[in-house]
């Protein structure tokens, strides 16, 4: 290709993505016109400097490689959440999706060029070599991933099953430390479901995935059938759940409500607002609720504790949520993989933006840390989606996130514990957020 038809063609194929198929045309207003004429005016600069960095450059580039990071940098700072998908990238999101996939079992978002845990999944390898909420990992095999896309860190993350990965971990008020993880295919079962005693319905919702409301109607009816008579109620865990798709959190909703709103979206544009309704039908027929959240509980988890609450459907215990506020739309792009575009917030059934704020428990309760965890805890700020760098804003009301330490014992486990009391009868419910601190605690999501 001569480099003049190169030019040309970058020229068309950038400003395909950066203005859709709009044309320029003469019945558009001379301010319409000025803007578009701004926008080209960038194009020619990107395809000036792309073309020097093909001659120039002291290695010969790979094309494609070249207008994917391009477009990349240009998602990316949009905010934390929108980007690029390549279409193996796309695949892989698709089965993760589905709710099976190969890698370490980590949740991750990148903040600063460092890979965040935001949190380990439950019986993986990860979480069985002793990786936490809010670890940085900075190495892979040596290698720094400074520069590399979240997208480009976790395909380096994945592999055959078998196969071994060491990664360099930073942890508050620690040296960095290597960590050794052998892969595996990673299953997730997205609700796990048992009795606490004879009277209680607990139920963890790791994500939402295509499963998760099925699998939840599935153990309601299995606890249902186990405790009888005795039920008192049901303990709905989504701490340290990071959330998914946004169909299967108005479901879970549903599943507990009568009537009213579930999540309201709103886009840019007044006539892009959307409102999702619960249909008539309570799966757990009016029982007591509780919902426990944390630091770890963001964007669909978000959706059904605003929701339950709003409705006072339920009791939220916990710590403030993550509060990621915004709605990501995968826009597939044929045979050239997808994008995750930022393009709605979502707000509660009352109207409540969550985004950069979090959903407030009813009662405060943070979870007491073991001793090893304590000292970083005193000296690092609380952290959640108000802490990340490109954040949507939300006026002057953003705060921080709060812990997202869960202990794997259940009488350790101060929420847990002060649910089931609440259930049973032995604490009050009538004075709301009352505050039960054990110890000072921050979110590391």
């Amino acid at each position: 290709m001569r480099k003049s038809d190169f030019a040309i063609w970058v020229f068309v194929m950038l400003a395909f993505v950066a203005a859709g198929t709009s044309v320029i045309n003469a019945t558009r207003s001379q301010s319409a016109t000025a803007e578009n004429s701004e926008i080209y005016r960038h194009l020619d600069l990107f395809g000036d400097v792309l073309e020097r960095v093909r001659s120039d450059y002291v290695e010969t580039p790979d094309d494609s490689q070249l207008i994917e990071s391009a477009i990349n940098g240009m998602l990316s700072g949009l905010d934390p959440h929108s980007s690029y998908l390549n279409p193996k990238h796309f695949r892989d999101m698709q089965v993760q999706t589905r709710g099976e996939f190969g890698g370490l079992g980590i949740e991750v978002t990148m903040e600063d060029g460092i890979v965040k845990v935001v949190a380990p999944i439950e019986n993986t390898p990860a979480e069985k070599a002793g990786l936490l909420t809010g670890d940085l990992i900075t190495h892979l095999d040596g290698v720094s991933i400074q520069g590399l896309t979240l997208e480009q860190a976790v395909e380096k993350m994945r592999g055959p099953v078998d196969s071994a990965i060491t990664l360099t971990v930073l942890r508050s008020n620690t040296e960095p430390f290597d960590v050794k993880i052998v892969r595996d295919v990673i299953r997730i079962n997205p609700v796990r479901a048992n009795l606490e005693g004879d009277d209680v319905g607990y139920i963890r919702v790791k994500t939402f995935s295509e499963q998760t409301y099925d699998e939840l109607k599935s153990a309601i009816q299995r606890l249902k059938k186990e405790a009888g008579s005795k039920l008192k109620g049901y303990i709905i865990d989504l701490r340290n759940n990071p959330g998914g798709l946004l169909d299967q959190a108005i479901s879970v909703s549903d599943a507990f409500l009568e009537r009213g709103a579930i999540v309201l979206t709103r886009g840019r544009n007044a006539n892009e607002t959307q409102r999702s309704n619960a249909r008539p039908g309570d799966l757990v027929n009016n029982k007591k609720m509780i919902v426990l959240i944390n630091g770890g509980s963001a964007s669909a988890s978000e959706i059904v504790a605003g929701a339950l609450q709003d409705h006072k459907r339920a009791t939220v215990i916990g710590t403030r949520s993550f509060g990621k506020g915004s709605v990501q739309t995968i826009i597939p792009l044929g045979s050239n993989g997808a994008i995750r575009l930022t393009t709605a917030r979502y707000y509660t059934p009352s109207g409540r933006s969550i985004q950069a704020k979090g959903i407030e428990p009813d009662f405060v309760v943070e979870q007491k840390l073991p001793e090893d965890l304590q000292k970083a805890a005193k000296s690092t700020k609380p952290r959640g989606e108000a802490s990340l760098r490109g954040h949507l804003k939300n006026g002057d009301g953003e705060k921080s996130g709060s812990l997202a330490y869960v202990p794997k014992e259940k009488e350790k486990d101060t929420q847990l514990q002060y649910a089931l009391n609440v259930l049973r009868g032995t604490l009050p419910t009538e004075q709301k957020k009352v505050e039960v601190h054990d110890k000072p605690g921050v979110s590391a999501h």
